[in-house]
């Protein structure tokens, strides 16, 4: 099976980033690139992120997952930490984030170190899930091998009569990971490929470090 991609092409004319237009602190042109893709164009879901981890078989491995909370300290997402996501991260916590919003011709790129939130953190975010959302992460034993669909829908039944009229409890095996970023670089798509590149460097005295890449 083959299928020639070489005449897949596209000319990127929706913006450009200058380094003298740009903020001291990435995550502050993070906000301000994330505000102004979510107010402008459709991209669904805008705070869909890949996430790239080292797995344990000395493989890089990345997912989708969903961007729920960032800010001055980093990115924040939920996971089960028994899945092999969670395991990965446990082992080397080095990992890396990226986004990529195609109709504004825009991707960022983040290397970072992850780590547990606090418990409370969790929990909070845990209690403000659908019920049904709570009780997935309950059945499901992410990552794990299972017999069938009909298994895991079965232990979601078994699960909503287990806590009907009953609090729901966040399982110790489910929470978030805070990844601290260390370089962050903005990538803005420009006609004939030279695209816009600048990247952020974290520093020893925590200031940041900007520089402009060749595309």
């Amino acid at each position: 099976m083959e299928k020639d991609l070489s005449d897949y092409r596209q000319s990127y004319e929706k913006g450009e980033l200058r380094q003298s237009n740009t903020p001291e602190n990435p995550l502050e042109l993070f906000r301000d690139w994330f505000l102004e893709v979510e107010e402008h164009y459709n991209t669904g879901e805008i705070n869909a992120m890949t996430v790239s981890t080292l797995g344990l078989d000395g493989f890089p491995k990345s997912r989708v997952v969903l961007l729920k909370r960032y800010n001055y300290e980093g990115f924040v997402f939920y996971t089960n930490y028994e899945s092999e996501k969670g395991k990965a991260i446990e082992h080397n916590p080095n990992l890396c984030l990226s986004f990529f919003w195609a109709e504004a011709e825009r991707q960022i790129i983040i290397k970072g170190k992850a780590e547990k939130l606090p418990q409370n953190l969790s929990d909070g975010y845990f209690e403000s899930r659908p019920q049904g959302s709570q009780l997935g992460a309950i059945a499901s034993d992410q990552s794990s091998v299972i017999p069938d669909r009909a298994y895991l829908e079965q232990k979601l039944l078994d699960l909503e009569k287990e806590y009907a009229n009953k609090e729901i409890k966040r399982p110790d095996n489910w929470g978030g990971f805070l990844v601290r970023p260390i370089e962050i670089e903005f990538w803005q798509g420009r006609p004939n490929r030279l695209h816009d590149r600048i990247r952020y460097k974290l520093q020893d005295d925590y200031n940041w470090k900007k520089e402009r890449l060749s595309p």
